[in-house]
């Protein structure tokens, strides 16, 4: 498999059948649609002949669409922080639906007034929520005047006023010190509190400017009590309106947890909104006149039945014009995105070859030459049977028991295909949650481990090197058979099946020396060699006219050899993490055997499961960065440049659900 093939897409239909054709192109969550004018298209006869009728964007409905989407968002996080639940709030659950469905299910007048109604107690609460912070700021220096047994207002005289206020406890001896200067003063303390001193006093207003004086010296706080009861009395009042409010709040709130049984409402609603938003700004990437629209795009090959059925379901076959064109070469080069398409063993690994970068529209997929590679080192790293049956376990119940997002789905498959090579793995070093696995069963006895990974340390090693050599030659004979197919000969040669002859070359004469003592071996090794080094540097010279360039840049391409080398070194990681990750978990396996027998199954069970959890975890976690690493650095640098533009078809959000083509049997899942 490779990259899907794709055509250009061309439908022209009348206006008011807009909506209903872009409905059945999201439906399908298939074809990317293109900005008509930004296209190689000719548009001068439309601009000539109807330039008239062309109809300017209009973006109301789409602002329309957004403000619902805020107000939906707005309103269930409103509901879920604020409402007040009888029970235990169950989660919605994951649907598969297809976008037919979905919008006849949505009323948005229905949606509107729930939406109105809800705001309409947010904003009551908002004010039960502004009263409340003014009366509990009322309540806390009411709390510290309520002892003052007159109204101040009321008990002003002609020749005598009263003056509130406190001052710091530090100054309060002194204070009162110079107060009994000032003559015919009365002095009462209504509160004290840690830090400061509350007085009530009444003097005469012949007395105000020395009693000012010492006031101001002492920084002291005026105080105007503003009501016309005793502070006591408006301390309780002031209670007693909290405990109303609260009254009140807790009703709001009993109100709006009747909103709790509109949530899948409102969520398949938030849903549906950002399906029209989408929908709206696809638009602007059509012609639209007041007659008819044009909208263009790319669509791959194997959807286009499936498009023109679905439009056939909406639409009398003679009132829509579609066809489709092979993409240019320009299109190729510079617009037509891509779209990979894989078996479902080779599918999951896609995600690793897009996060490096997609290929090319005419380049090759590496993701299935990858995918056996990155299986066997991804095995070879983890190796362990017990960690390869939970990874298992753990796949085929999140893919049985619940409707995934589609990201997740792809990393279940990932993983749950990625689990047969760990068990295996785990057979070849005998390991079984670090444990390892009996040489003799009821008299028999048993081959594991095949490999040890105490005592065959050094074949491990040799092998990881082994399987570096071959993906290393793989990589190299895809980069010549495709640069042979681009009839590139003489670089076929030079950046490809030379360097396959270089390093068989030195490999035979390693044989040679080393495992077979063969000098045969040895001297047709160095024979292959040398021609094929000559040929890596001979051919530069062939291609350029510069005679002594051609030869630095051959040298300078044949001392590539050194990196070569230190790619094959970094294969060793295969060996250290299969090792690292088994010996901690017999290290965890050990600590717990030491413990006394009562401790070791209480308290050790917990700390086996943790311990294991986190080995697990880590031992996932390298193998996926490592074995990644090994595929871009390595492997990947050999044949692949990538640098293809991603498929962005028009879709939906699938925030809340899955939106399929056709209807499938309804399995559901916590979100």
């Amino acid at each position: 498999m490779a990259v899907n093939k794709m055509e250009k897409m061309t439908i022209i239909a009348a206006a008011d059948r807009e909506e209903a054709i872009l409905q059945a192109i999201q439906g399908m969550q298939a074809i990317e649609i293109k900005d008509f004018f930004h296209s190689n298209v000719d548009s001068s006869y439309i601009e000539k002949h109807f330039a008239s009728t062309l109809v300017e964007e209009d973006e109301s409905k789409k602002k329309r669409f957004q403000s619902m989407l805020t107000e939906i968002q707005d309103s269930l996080t409103f509901i879920e922080r604020f409402s007040e639940s009888s029970s235990k709030k169950k989660p919605i659950k994951r649907q598969v639906r297809t976008l037919h469905s979905l919008e006849e299910s949505f009323d948005e007048h229905k949606i509107s007034e729930y939406l109105k109604e809800i705001a309409l107690l947010k904003s009551k609460l908002a004010v039960i929520e502004t009263t409340r912070k003014d009366l509990l700021s009322k309540e806390k220096w009411l709390a510290r005047w309520q002892y003052l047994d007159i109204i101040p207002k009321n008990n002003s005289l002609e020749r005598t006023d009263i003056l509130l206020g406190s001052i710091s406890s530090a100054n309060q001896s002194d204070f009162l010190a110079d107060l009994e200067k000032v003559p015919s003063i009365y002095v009462e303390e209504i509160y004290h509190s840690q830090n400061h001193v509350y007085y009530s006093l009444i003097y005469l207003k012949s007395q105000s400017a020395d009693l000012n004086e010492v006031t101001a010296g002492y920084s002291f706080n005026q105080f105007d009590y503003p009501y016309d009861i005793l502070p006591k009395e408006a301390y309780q009042k002031n209670k007693e309106e909290l405990a109303s409010l609260v009254k009140d709040e807790k009703q709001l709130k009993i109100s709006l947890s009747s909103y709790r049984d509109h949530l899948e409402e409102l969520y398949l609603a938030e849903e549906m909104t950002y399906a029209y938003i989408y929908r709206e700004e696809a638009k602007k990437h059509l012609l639209n006149t007041s007659y008819f629209f044009i909208v263009q795009g790319w669509i791959p090959v194997d959807e286009k039945q499936g498009l023109t059925s679905a439009l056939q379901d909406r639409l009398p076959q003679d009132e829509v014009y579609i066809t489709f064109d092979q993409p240019t070469n320009d299109e190729i080069q510079a617009d037509i995105p891509v779209k990979l398409k894989n078996n479902s063993l080779v599918a999951p690994f896609e995600m690793l070859t897009e996060m490096y970068s997609l290929p090319k529209y005419d380049e090759i997929d590496p993701t299935p030459i990858m995918t056996p590679f990155y299986m066997v080192f991804f095995g070879m790293m983890v190796a362990d049977i017990g960690y390869g049956l939970l990874m298992l376990l753990g796949a085929l119940l999140a893919l049985k028991l619940l409707v995934l997002p589609r990201g997740m789905k792809r990393f279940a498959d990932f993983f749950l295909i990625l689990s047969f090579p760990t068990i295996i793995w785990g057979f070849i070093y005998g390991s079984f949650f670090g444990a390892a696995l009996p040489e003799v069963i009821f008299g028999i006895h048993l081959p594991f481990p095949i490999l040890s990974t105490t005592e065959d340390v050094n074949t491990i090693l040799i092998l990881s090197v082994i399987f570096g050599f071959i993906q290393m030659l793989t990589g190299l004979m895809v980069n010549g058979i495709e640069l042979t197919k681009r009839k590139r000969y003489l670089d076929s040669i030079s950046e490809s099946f030379a360097w396959q002859g270089l390093l068989i070359g030195i490999l035979i004469v390693v044989l040679g020396m080393l495992v077979f003592s063969n000098d045969g071996l040895v001297t047709t090794g160095i024979v292959v060699a040398v021609i094929s080094a000559l040929s890596i540097v001979i051919v530069p010279i062939i291609q350029t006219k510069s005679k002594v360039k051609g030869l630095a840049k051959g040298l300078y391409g044949l001392y590539g050899l050194t990196g070569y080398i230190g790619d094959l070194v970094s294969y060793t990681r295969l060996m250290a993490l299969g090792i690292s990750g088994g010996s901690i978990a017999a290290a965890f396996n050990m600590l717990v055997e030491f413990m006394p027998p009562i401790a070791r199954f209480t308290v050790g069970i917990v700390l086996i499961i943790a311990l294991h959890a986190l080995n697990l975890f880590l031992s996932l976690l390298g193998a996926y960065v490592h074995g990644a690493r090994l595929q871009y650095v390595e492997f990947f640098g050999k044949f692949y440049t990538g640098g293809g533009r991603a498929f962005k078809p028009l879709k939906t959000e699938e925030k809340y659900m899955n939106i399929e083509k056709n209807q499938k049997k309804k399995n559901s899942g916590g979100i």
